[in-house]
């Protein structure tokens, strides 16, 4: 059986955290101001009622943005498809564990990344085996509230070893 690969975006899965969790400014990108933790006013349930025209509407950010799965992993793997919808006290933690889980896949995606650099063996092998805890784990609420204390740190003090095997331009990207 194939293993999924979580950085894979699937809105069908999601609640429309990014709609909840997510803040943005009226400019260029995007036609209003919208607060973090306020429901997007052209959310329909759990889709976007203008999703066919954002950008003729004046949301290119919306078109832009991918979570990276971490929308659709938070609502399936975390709250077993509970929603802040039908459970409206979710909000607060499912907007929390949805900005921890999109933490989660940017350092997946970074290590995948990393993967593809002149790694010594050592480094390699941690490198194989952070990316292993993180995609393999059924991670829970709690979980993911210690994940930027604990292993997201381990994983940031890795990139900072490896630096040395990093182009200029992505290690000032990653690591500042």
């Amino acid at each position: 059986m194939p293993q999924t690969d979580h950085l894979k975006t699937d809105c069908s899965k999601c609640a429309a955290l990014c709609c909840l969790a997510l803040a943005f400014d009226k400019g260029r990108d995007f036609a209003f101001d919208k607060n973090p933790g306020e429901p997007c006013r052209n959310l329909s349930g759990h889709s976007c009622a203008i999703h066919d025209r954002l950008e003729q509407e004046g949301f290119r950010g919306c078109v832009a943005y991918d979570c990276m799965g971490a929308g659709n992993r938070v609502v399936q793997e975390v709250f077993g498809g509970l929603t802040w919808r039908d459970e409206p006290r979710l909000a607060r933690v499912m907007t929390e564990a949805f900005a921890a889980m999109r933490e989660m896949h940017r350092r997946i995606d970074m290590l995948r990344v990393a993967g593809t650099f002149p790694l010594q063996p050592p480094e390699d092998q941690a490198r194989r085996e952070f990316l292993a805890r993180l995609e393999q784990h059924r991670w829970s609420g709690p979980e993911l509230n210690e994940f930027e204390m604990g292993l997201a740190l381990e994983i940031d003090i890795f990139f900072h070893g490896i630096r040395k095997h990093l182009p200029d331009d992505l290690a000032e990207e990653w690591l500042d």
